[in-house]
């Protein structure tokens, strides 16, 4: 890659303003110093954008500010000119003519990228916790696209604009076209869901490039950065499309667990089961975008057709009720399941506490007042964790159910949700002792959804479970028989 040779003298003031070469893209020339970061935008013209006048240079520049500042506040700073003096020296907002406009921005330690971070293996529970929370905020902030907004439409032109750039960058033609119809017949299959989304406020003014290359650990947190700032039309869509391309490339870096976690996260902080009919077709939309990006920088972009077409593929869902006293590790089980159950990137993990806290508009880790327990909030609760699951299972999606069904009522109604899928029903069981502890644990520690204490438990063991149809298992080793009961082994997953 190259910068435009009009531009070489500003990259030249930039070089030794930052010390060190710059890192390239196809649009931009990044210098990284040691307290500061100057961004270039190459003036170029390509098919889907043109940077090549100054004017618009400082205004596709400062869009990007306003885009990102909101949810990187010192991360991004400002936007200034650099100037060419009379003496024919160039500077950074300095006197006379503006020659370009640079954005300047705060440095980021390479390993504090979430994409670096998946490579040492630095996913842990808690960030990617908080990475599906940054990322439902910033969905909660995006403006909605304006009313009559042609969903099916604009993912049409984004659907043949990767099919034309995956031939144009030599990607095999045979599979593109495969490929490419595949898609089309799913997309006019999803056309009214779609349009149905985008009626009720679905479709958002996103980031419209979040993969784990744009995320970032800032001040601690993971922070969402370089949003799509050239293409309005490309980053108008629905919030579904957004998150896809996290959860793809997450699958991508061989992090399907992961994925599953960031994906159950989200939907327990927002609820939008109704992104999963269109989850794996838009999981294939972004593999193709990575296929000839891939390919146009000399990469492997064959195997991410590879991986739009698995996408697609169709997996028969199943529903898995896991019950048991608390403490017995319910959703810890249902957790270590997931990943392994059904379609990309893993089953759907419905769990009472979560379910709960969202109801009541407040995180999953916040304490909630007694009154939040009565029979008739938990009997709402219930029936949404069964609307919800016929809703995945119907869209193709697996189930993980994750609840005490100490009232055989609800071990009933789980079954009858599967129908007609499979279904399969674990009891965990462990000596009370053991269920004090960890439930003292917990509650000390206070950073799980279960607001559950040791009193809560002490009431629900001498309650009458009823005869337990479904199979028990001993919570102290419950994954090794759980998988085998489901015919699963470590490598099993589809």
């Amino acid at each position: 890659m190259t910068i435009p040779a009009d531009q070489a003298p500003v990259a030249a003031l930039l070089r030794r303003l930052a010390g060190a070469d710059p890192v390239e893209t196809h649009i931009s020339a990044v210098f990284v110093g040691p307290d500061t970061v100057w961004k270039l935008k190459k003036a170029v013209r390509l098919g889907f954008l043109d940077f090549s006048a100054l004017a618009d240079r400082e205004r596709f520049a400062r869009r990007e500010l306003a885009l990102n500042q909101p949810h990187a506040p010192g991360l991004y700073r400002d936007v200034v000119p650099v100037t060419h003096a009379a003496d024919g020296s160039l500077s950074l907002d300095g006197e006379g003519e503006v020659v370009d406009w640079v954005l300047r921005m705060a440095p980021v330690p390479p390993g504090d990228f979430l994409d670096n971070v998946a490579r040492r293996g630095g996913l842990t529970p808690a960030l990617l916790d908080e990475t599906a929370d940054a990322v439902f905020a910033l969905h909660q902030a995006a403006v909605p696209a304006p009313p009559g907004f042609d969903a099916p439409a604009a993912v049409g032109r984004v659907l043949a604009g990767n099919i034309r750039d995956c031939n144009a960058t030599g990607l095999p033609p045979a599979e593109v076209a495969a490929l490419g119809a595949a898609m089309q017949a799913r997309l006019d299959s999803l056309a009214p869901h779609l349009a149905g989304r985008a009626a009720e406020g679905r479709v958002r003014r996103c980031h419209g490039d979040l993969h784990l290359g744009n995320l970032c650990l800032w001040e601690g947190r993971p922070t969402p950065f370089d949003a799509l700032e050239f293409d309005e039309a490309l980053a108008t869509t629905d919030i579904g499309y957004d998150i896809a391309f996290l959860l793809m490339d997450l699958c991508q870096f061989g992090q399907r667990a992961a994925a599953t976690r960031v994906m159950n996260r989200y939907l327990a902080r927002g609820g939008d089961f109704g992104l999963l009919p269109a989850l794996g077709f838009w999981m294939a939309l972004r593999a193709m975008v990575r296929a000839h990006v891939e390919a146009r920088r000399g990469g492997d972009g064959h195997r991410y057709l590879r991986a739009a077409s698995d996408f697609l593929r169709p997996v028969p869902p199943r529903l898995v009720a896991i019950g048991g006293l608390q403490g017995t590790g319910k959703t810890w089980l249902a957790r270590a399941l997931a990943p392994e159950l059904g379609a990309a990137p893993g089953a759907l993990h419905l769990r009472t506490d979560e379910t709960r806290k969202r109801r009541a508009g407040v995180a999953p880790e916040a304490r909630l007042p007694e009154q939040a327990y009565a029979e008739a909030e938990s009997q709402a609760v219930h029936a949404e964790i069964m609307a919800a699951a016929r809703l995945a299972l119907a869209a193709g999606q697996s189930v993980v159910l994750d609840a005490v069904f100490l009232d055989p009522a609800l071990r009933q109604a789980a079954e009858a949700a599967a129908a007609p899928h499979p279904f399969t029903g674990i009891w965990l069981a462990a000596p009370l002792d053991l269920l004090r502890a960890r439930v003292a644990a917990r509650s000390a520690e206070g950073r799980d959804a279960s607001d559950a204490t040791v009193a809560v438990l002490e009431r629900a063991a001498r309650a009458d479970p009823g005869a337990i149809g479904w199979a028990v298992l001993d919570a102290a080793a419950p994954l090794p028989a759980a998988r085998g009961m489901l015919a699963l082994g470590p490598g099993d997953r589809a």
